[in-house]
C-alpha cells in the first residue's frame, strides 16, 4: 500500500499511525498539498490527502474511510473503533469532537496566514478558534484514563493525539500545556508509542 500525504497533515499521521499499529506493510509518499497539489490531483480530485492505494491500485480518500477499510483488513478482535453498539457510538462521538476541532484549528491557521491582512476578517478568526477550543474541552471533560475510552486504546486516542501535537505546532496559543489535562496525560502517553513516534512530523 501507499500512503499519499506528509505528517505534517494531522489526518495523514492519524492514517500512519493506525497503519503502523495495525503491523500493517505500507511506504509513504510525503505529498504536501501546496507543493504537490497536481500529483496529489492524481489520486484524489479534490487534491486532499489522506489518499491510500491499495495493493491492487484501488484508491480510498479521506481518513475515516480509510481508517475503516484497514480495521476491516485486521478484523474485529484488533480494529481501533469497534464493530457495533454503545462502544462504537462513543468512540464514533469522541473521534468526531477530535476531528471537528482539527478541522477548525486547520480552517483558523488558513485565515491567518493564508489570507492577505487587508482581507482579515478578525471575527470570522475569532470563532473558528472559539470552536477548536470548544472541542478541545468538551473532550478533556468526557475522556477516562488512562485512554480516553479507559482501557482500550481507540481510533479516539491517535486523533486526540495529532491534533494536539498539529496546534502546538502551529497554533500553540489553541492548547497551550496544562489547559486540558486529560487530553495531555493521554498524547503524552501516546506519543511514546513507536507508531507515534515513527510519523512525528519533523
Amino acid at each position: 500500500m501507499r500512503l499519499i500525504g506528509s505528517y505534517t497533515s494531522p489526518f495523514v499521521r492519524r492514517v500512519g499511525v493506525t497503519l503502523r499499529l495495525h503491523g500493517l506493510a505500507f511506504t509513504q509518499v510525503p505529498y504536501a498539498t501546496d507543493a504537490d497539489a497536481t500529483a496529489i490531483r492524481g489520486f484524489n480530485p479534490l487534491g486532499r490527502v489522506p489518499v491510500l492505494v491499495l495493493e491492487h491500485g484501488e484508491v480510498l480518500i479521506d481518513s475515516g474511510m480509510i481508517v475503516d477499510h484497514l480495521d476491516d483488513l485486521v478484523g474485529p478482535e484488533r480494529a481501533l473503533t469497534p464493530r457495533a453498539g454503545p462502544a462504537r457510538r462513543q468512540v464514533n462521538r469522541l473521534v468526531a469532537l477530535a476531528l471537528g476541532a482539527t478541522e477548525k484549528y486547520l480552517a483558523a491557521y488558513h485565515e491567518r496566514n493564508a489570507r492577505p491582512e487587508a482581507k482579515a476578517w478578525p471575527r470570522w478568526l475569532e470563532r473558528l478558534e472559539a470552536q477548536a477550543h470548544a472541542g478541545l474541552a468538551a473532550l478533556d471533560g468526557m475522556v477516562g484514563t488512562p485512554w480516553c475510552g479507559g482501557e482500550a486504546f481507540t481510533q479516539t486516542d491517535i486523533c486526540v493525539t495529532v491534533a494536539l501535537r498539529a496546534m502546538r505546532f502551529d497554533m500553540p496559543h489553541l492548547a497551550p500545556f496544562g489547559r486540558f489535562p486529560g487530553l495531555d496525560a493521554i498524547a503524552a502517553a501516546a506519543e511514546k508509542l513507536d507508531a507515534f513516534a515513527a510519523t512525528r512530523p519533523r
